[in-house]
């Protein structure tokens, strides 16, 4: 479904990804783990075309995206909730998730996509009229899912989804993405918490400043002793 190819990307003169390659097949969830400046986040960005790669190709399904705006990438059906959340505060979360289907006409499927949201997030439906700036941090990172889960997309880019949240709430919200797989929707998924990413994730990636150092399915990262002293805090 996704394919990076030797992607090279730079802040100005700083060269953030040294031509990394990754595959995501249809139905999977893979999982980038790295620690802060390993270029997880850039990747997502590159992928949805924040920034653009000097290097290399970024194909969708085939296509060749390193030429197309970021709207042109979110109609052909990726969709990211970024790090920190970055809601709407002044919208409602209704108004939040109207964001997130800007680009389509079907009025009967962003009514059924609003109510499969509700399902998934009963918590927003409770607080539908509620400014997102006054949500909870884990109110605000489901609506930032939500959003994204709006403009129905095939591939899905979760970036630090249980960032500065409660060990109860980062169960929850990994519950969540477990079922959000299972419901058919790809995942590329940036998460610092190594151990939680790889009880959900089939394969995994491993960055370091900017390149990748290890792959493997989750199972065999799990045991690998570099990723155990390194990511999942074993001796």
């Amino acid at each position: 479904m996704l394919e990076l190819i030797d992607v090279h990307t730079y802040y100005g003169n700083i060269q953030a990804l040294k031509g990394i390659s990754i595959h995501v097949e249809p139905g999977e969830v893979v999982t980038l783990i790295g620690s802060n400046g390993a270029g997880k986040t850039t990747t997502l960005r590159t992928i949805q075309g924040l920034l653009r790669p000097r290097q290399g190709k970024i194909l969708f399904e085939g296509q060749d995206l390193s030429s197309s705006s970021s709207p042109e990438i979110v109609r052909l059906g990726i969709a990211q909730s970024p790090e920190g959340r970055m809601i709407f505060p002044r919208m409602t979360v209704l108004e939040n998730l109207e964001m997130g289907a800007f680009h389509r006409q079907d009025k009967a499927g962003i009514q059924a996509d609003m109510e499969r949201v509700f399902t998934l997030f009963p918590r927003l439906q409770e607080r539908i009229k509620q400014k997102g700036g006054t949500l909870s941090g884990g109110e605000q990172q489901m609506l930032a899912i939500a959003r994204a889960l709006m403009a129905r997309p095939r591939l899905l880019l979760l970036d630090e989804p249980s960032m500065g949240l409660a060990p109860m709430l980062v169960n929850q919200i990994f519950s969540i993405i477990h079922e959000i797989s299972d419901q058919g929707t790809t995942i590329l998924l940036v998460e610092q918490n190594a151990r939680m990413a790889l009880t959900v994730a089939n394969r995994g990636y491993v960055l370091q400043t900017g390149e990748i150092v290890l792959t493997g399915s989750a199972k065999e990262l799990q045991v690998n002793e570099t990723v155990r002293k390194a990511y999942l805090g074993e001796e």
